[in-house]
């Protein structure tokens, strides 16, 4: 059952009658109960209706099924019984006839009267003996028309006080949604005012982020240019002073000229020493043959004189004299044939790397 619904004031209640009450229409008791109780046959039809469905599924359950055809056949129908029946186009046709009572309209059920328990009493109330009807009915009315009047006055102050009511509302509708516009108004303000601080606070910031990043530069150049100043031309003479920026021509005289010229310097040294010692030992060899001889042959013109010896230092020396000259004329003439041999490849040298740098100069002017 649907629950009613629970009205406030009385007045808007639907279980109050209002107007004549003896315009009511009055439904019959007997009605109702047919109308709220189902008959046996009703009931009986319903249940043959359900058992018929519960039978169709279950027939349609238990019916098996022939599987789909595959694609490009179709199924025929085929008799499977045990004895053949003739089939024909024609079907046969017989007429039956069938007549039916007459249908009788259910009886109305008679109402349920319970059983009497107790005893009947019964008692006489003349008129008059209870109460008088214009005397009693009196304080009724007062209190009804009262409680009536009162009820009113109450519906008609409360709908003053829900009128004000109403009124303070919109009063306080508009007042409040005057405050939530000045305010929607303020905070939009206040925004754009954060949002412009915000971009402000950006743009100064970029700006000295970039006039840090100037100052950086221009003191890093700064310090590049006062560091380079001093370390390029120190840079320079390391490298002149470590060999990697040099003179091609001087190069080439200390890397091929000098040490071939140290190595002519030393064999003509060895080959003087060498001159040396063979006229020293040549020297010594004639000194010492002379010396045997003189020792051992005396002079014809001269007499014998046993007591003096000739001295072999006085006789020698004219012929040490001679043969050292004779020693230093050759390596002289050695001397000078070597040396136009030495001028002249060191002419054949110069005037080759005077080529060289000739041919260079003129490649860069040619490049330039």
């Amino acid at each position: 059952e649907k629950e009613l619904p629970r009205y406030v004031h009385l007045m808007y209640d639907r279980r109050v009658v209002r107007g004549n009450t003896y315009a009511l229409q009055v439904i019959p008791v007997v009605c109702l109960l047919c109308s709220t109780q189902p008959s046996l046959l009703e009931i009986q039809r319903q249940r043959e209706a359900q058992r018929r469905a519960l039978a169709r599924k279950r027939a349609e359950q238990l019916q098996s099924r022939t599987p789909e055809p595959v694609e490009g056949r179709e199924h025929v129908h085929v008799q499977t019984e045990l004895y053949l029946e003739e089939i024909s186009d024609r079907v046969i046709e017989v007429d039956i006839e069938c007549q039916t009572d007459a249908f009788l309209d259910r009886p109305a059920t008679p109402l349920f009267i319970p059983a009497k328990t107790g005893q009947d009493v019964a008692t006489q109330i003349e008129e008059g003996e209870l109460f008088d009807f214009d005397i009693e009915v009196k304080p009724i009315l007062e209190v009804l028309v009262g409680k009536t009047i009162e009820q009113a006055l109450l519906e008609v102050m409360e709908e003053e006080e829900l009128a004000q009511l109403w009124a303070r509302q919109r009063a306080y509708a508009e007042l409040r949604n005057a405050e939530l516009a000045e305010a929607q108004r303020l905070e939009e303000q206040d925004r754009r005012y954060r949002e412009e601080k915000e971009r402000r606070r950006l743009q100064h910031m970029q700006m000295l982020q970039k006039q840090k990043e100037t100052t950086e530069k221009i003191a890093a150049r700064a310090f590049a240019q006062r560091y380079l100043t001093d370390l390029i031309p120190s840079v320079f003479n390391n490298l002149r002073d470590s060999g990697f920026f040099y003179d091609p021509i001087e190069r080439d005289i200390e890397t091929e000229f000098l040490p071939w010229l140290m190595t002519e310097v030393e064999e003509t040294l060895k080959r003087k020493v060498l001159g040396r010692t063979v006229l020293d030992s040549l020297i010594s060899a004639v000194v010492e043959k002379r010396l045997d001889a003189f020792s051992h042959k005396p002079l014809p013109d001269q007499p014998e004189v046993p007591a003096e010896e000739p001295k072999p230092t006085e006789t020698a020396q004219p012929q040490e004299a001679g043969e050292t000259d004779t020693a230093e004329q050759l390596v002289a003439e050695q001397e000078e044939t070597d040396q136009p041999v030495a001028e002249e490849q060191l002419s054949r040298r110069s005037s080759s790397q005077l080529e060289e740098t000739d041919q260079a100069g003129t490649e860069d002017l040619g490049i330039e």
